[in-house]
């Protein structure tokens, strides 16, 4: 057997998942009146309880209940007996301005922004998927967003919003070949047989997405201990942030550690991560190697990254000096220049906040644009 590599993900009705969702819904409010607000907001949840709280400074008003409750509404916690219903639900608001201190070192002048915290951020691409992502996590993915799709069109009318996918992947040398093994746990409506849910599973969710790569020996399990009928937040406490390996790259590229949800652009851990993703992306893109990891680390209110390392894991088709000279030259890497190459201060924030922020088909995730691919291969001749 070859090496098994394995990624999960959630649905948008895990309870992590809603928190980041929340965080995220709370943020794009706050941009839409006013694109300079400055938003670090967390939200926790248990029961039928939400508590938001964090800094935000903007011109806007953000009516923080109404954006939780439509959020979860969305989500489809709309029956007391899911634990948590949006219109009943309760909500805490504990939010105070930005930092003065925080501001000072990060509006540097009109011109310039520093760092908005310290810390590492990594970006990822390789050539096993047309996304230019590891294969387990793109899976994941498309298995919890399939879940998902199913219960909002009714074709498995008996779900309810709470979910997991996890996929492994075999590879033989470094290919992904099969599928070894593939788990969705979903929550569902009392007196469901445990048949009837692998059957109906199987069939709209599991082989919709993994066909493919599925074979004779492939392990299926459906909800695994049984019954999920007690889900989300009244099974378990959700938190925002707690979810990086889901929103990233499935454990295969290392994690500085720092969230995304419900941070503004200035904020490096989300804008620095989005330009190391658009960074290794256009490396592989233009087939400067096979896989790329980037990694950035930043200062709190210094505009440079302190280092930057390109790693090629041997794949390169030209010297590493090379490729990060070129990055250098080519690629934004202040949050300034970031935050107007990718044009991150737009309310496009709630839909990255399920499903991955890497990967993803939608013209407003500009961190996935393959745009330097020529000027890549002008550079490297």
């Amino acid at each position: 057997m070859g090496k098994i590599v394995t990624s999960e993900s959630v649905t948008e009705g895990h309870p992590d998942k809603m928190c980041d969702l929340i965080s995220d819904a709370i943020l794009d409010d706050a941009l839409r009146q006013d694109k300079f607000s400055r938003v670090a907001i967390e939200a926790a949840t248990k029961n039928g309880g939400v508590l938001v709280f964090g800094e935000m400074t903007t011109e806007g008003y953000v009516d923080v209940p109404h954006v939780v409750r439509q959020t979860i509404k969305e989500i489809g916690y709309t029956k007391a007996e899911y634990g948590i219903e949006w219109e009943t639900c309760s909500v805490w608001v504990q939010i105070t301005e930005q930092s003065p201190d925080i501001s000072r070192g990060v509006i540097l002048n009109d011109e310039e922004l520093g760092a908005g915290d310290q810390g590492m951020m990594y970006g990822y691409a390789c050539k096993e998927t047309k996304e230019l992502m590891p294969l387990p996590i793109m899976l994941a993915h498309k298995l919890t967003k399939r879940l998902a799709t199913v219960r909002k069109e009714g074709r498995v009318p008996y779900l309810r919003p709470d979910g997991k996918s996890q996929v492994s992947i075999e590879y033989e040398d470094g290919k992904p070949v099969r599928a070894y093994a593939i788990v969705v746990s979903t929550q569902h409506d009392p007196g469901i047989s445990k048949e009837k849910l692998e059957r109906d599973i199987v069939q709209e969710v599991i082989k919709p997405v993994c066909k493919e790569w599925m074979d004779d020996d492939t392990k299926i399990y459906v909800n695994p201990t049984g019954s999920f009928v007690r889900g989300g937040p009244y099974a378990d406490a959700g938190l925002t942030g707690r979810k990086i390996m889901v929103d990233t790259y499935g454990g295969v590229a290392r994690h500085g550690g720092g969230a995304f949800s419900g941070k503004d652009p200035t904020k490096v851990d989300r804008s620095g991560a989005y330009a190391a993703r658009y960074i290794a992306k256009n490396i592989v893109a233009a087939g400067l190697a096979e896989k790329c990891e980037i990694s950035l680390a930043y200062a709190i209110g210094v505009p440079e990254p302190i280092s930057l390392d390109i790693e090629c894991f041997g794949t390169n088709k030209i010297p590493v000096e090379k490729i990060e000279e070129i990055v250098w030259h080519y690629f934004p890497l202040k949050p300034a220049q970031i935050i107007k190459v990718l044009d991150l201060r737009r309310p496009i924030y709630k839909k990255t906040a399920a499903y991955g922020h890497f990967g993803r088909e939608d013209p407003d995730f500009t961190w996935e644009r393959t745009d330097k691919v020529e000027i890549l291969k002008k550079a490297t001749k």
